[in-house]
């Protein structure tokens, strides 16, 4: 086999939603102030029983259904997430047990809001090296674990829930070239610290970043997958703020794509955002099977990476 292909997807999200007009309950806030500066109209919120690895598993058992392969042919597990509570065993030896696979390698990747496009990378090159043949890649977060609930500039942004993709080595590569990178020295500008651990982020040097360095490294993803932006189906971006996902797909080129705008009733899912959103988009017949489409995950330790995948 010389390459990979995404072969099915699948999502999870909790059933209890959070409104704006809750929020303006909770917090110094309101509906317009919420939808003119980030987009969002509602995000889902986990029980205390949907644990990290529950979402995850949720998400990767619809995903193996999908594909038709059996779960002992799974041999590698990759769980992108920044929220886990452990550290051993890890979120993807819970999924594994979770969903009765044999004896996969399990691992965690924690690259933030890029984590699933890391971790598909990962599941790609393991797979084109050999090491692997099938494998489980799941994005999850339960980020209403981590936010101050008191900070209006955060808590109204982020959301629960997980997707999942199934990787498997093919003839036809259907994963085009990662590119891959960070800005280290400006790690600060999206954290996750202290006891207990709260998300804090610089909004305005996100934001900067993302809109004015992150489109031409998106262009020389298409550039080295062969395809160009006005190819592409669609674009799915890191579901951060609607308010970088339009300016920062407008500037890729990608005119004839449908852009994934799942953020507005998810919110930002870190982790979990791309494959949620690429799920939902797939479940309702919105790229056709084959078409390119552009991942493209950024944001903490303000890292990025992205490829062209062909939709299962």
């Amino acid at each position: 086999m010389s390459g990979s292909r995404v072969i099915a997807l699948g999502h999870y999200q909790p059933a209890k939603v959070l409104t704006n007009e809750e929020l303006a309950a909770m917090v110094d806030t309101s509906d317009e102030w919420i939808r003119s500066r980030v987009g969002i109209h509602t995000r889902r919120i986990a029980e205390p029983d949907e644990t990290v690895d529950a979402m995850a598993a949720e998400a990767a058992a619809k995903a193996l259904a999908a594909s038709g392969l059996d779960a002992a042919a799974i041999d590698l597990v990759l769980v992108a997430t920044c929220t886990a509570v452990d550290r051993s065993p890890n979120t993807a030896a819970r999924v594994a047990a979770r969903l009765g696979l044999a004896s996969p390698a399990v691992m965690d990747v924690n690259v933030v809001c890029s984590g699933f496009t890391h971790a598909l990378a990962s599941a790609d090159h393991a797979i084109r090296a050999g090491a692997a043949t099938n494998a489980l890649v799941v994005g999850v977060e339960k980020f209403t674990d981590v936010v101050d609930w008191t900070d209006r500039s955060t808590c109204v942004l982020v959301g629960d829930g997980a997707g999942a993709a199934v990787v498997s080595a093919a003839e036809e590569p259907g994963i085009g070239p990662v590119v891959w990178g960070s800005v280290p020295d400006m790690g600060h500008a999206v954290r996750i610290e202290g006891t207990p651990s709260r998300f804090a982020q610089e909004g305005q040097s996100v934001y900067r970043w993302a809109t004015t360095q992150l489109p031409p490294i998106a262009r020389s993803v298409c550039e080295r997958a062969g395809v160009a932006p006005e190819e592409l189906a669609a674009v799915v971006l890191h579901q951060a703020n609607l308010r970088i996902i339009e300016p920062v797909a407008r500037r890729i080129g990608a005119v004839n794509a449908v852009i994934a705008t799942d953020v507005t009733e998810s919110g930002n899912t870190s982790a979990a955002s791309i494959p949620l959103a690429l799920s939902k988009l797939v479940e309702r017949g919105g790229v056709p099977s084959g078409a390119p489409v552009l991942l493209f995950g950024f944001g903490g330790n303000l890292s990025y990476a992205g490829q062209v995948v062909r939709c299962p």
